[in-house]
């Protein structure tokens, strides 16, 4: 199955504190259902890698719109590329 990297970049850093222990449960509910690999912020908190297995780009951008995060307006710019893992 297809993987995807998604790049985050966020704001309104206080409905994002506020919505992240939901954000968390979800991420936790997707790698349960597979869909997660990996995730988790950058050192300066700023932003987020997470990396996806799912069918379609598609796919990944409907999870992403139902992440907490994407209702909490969080999100300022996503970068969203399919990637093809080598190691391990």
């Amino acid at each position: 199955m297809p993987k995807f990297v998604a790049i985050l970049t966020f704001q309104n850093e206080e409905q994002r504190l506020q919505a992240r222990p939901k954000h968390r449960e979800y991420l936790a509910s997707l790698l349960e259902q597979g869909k997660l690999v990996l995730s988790g912020p950058f050192a300066d908190d700023k932003g987020a890698l997470i990396v996806y297995e799912a069918e379609s780009e598609r796919e990944v951008r409907d999870i992403i719109a139902a992440d907490p995060y994407s209702g909490a307006d969080a999100i300022a710019d996503l970068q969203l590329r399919e990637w093809k893992q080598v190691y391990p």
